[in-house]
């Protein structure tokens, strides 16, 4: 509330409880300073009651901003796992195509000393044969 407010509330509080008749005996002074310290704390108490709810409101929101910062945390968290295991996916994938391509290699070798084989042995029956017909020639 404005303090103009406030003040003139206290005014017109304090003007209507000395018009009044009633005799406690107090005189019209003693009467004003009452209705005045009646109507500050009025208003201290609305003010206090208004604090409160204001205080109520940061702290609801404080922790509607907690929740909601601990479940980012929880979907990055989560984030993160699913592109650690993505990772380790692909490692596996990278292994298992390491070993594929060891096995590949360890049958090409093979297949090459094997071709290498035949045709050391095929030249090999080649160069008796020439040796054969040349023998049989100089007969």
């Amino acid at each position: 509330m404005k303090t103009t407010t406030i003040s003139g509330i206290m005014l017109a509080v304090a003007v209507l409880v000395t018009g009044c008749n009633k005799n406690d005996g107090m005189g019209p002074a003693q009467e004003a300073g009452k209705a005045v310290d009646d109507a500050g704390s009025a208003v201290a108490t609305e003010s206090r009651e208004a604090v409160q709810a204001a205080d109520a409101a940061a702290e609801r929101a404080g922790d509607k901003m907690e929740a909601a910062a601990d479940r980012a945390g929880e979907k990055m968290d989560a984030a993160g796992d699913r592109a650690a295991a993505a990772a380790d996916r692909a490692g596996d994938r990278i292994d298992a195509a390491g070993q594929e391509i060891k096995q590949e290699s360890k049958e090409a070798a093979r297949d090459a000393k094997e071709a290498t084989s035949d045709a050391t042995a095929a030249a090999g029956r080649s160069v008796e044969r020439a040796g054969e017909k040349m023998q049989d020639a100089s007969k």
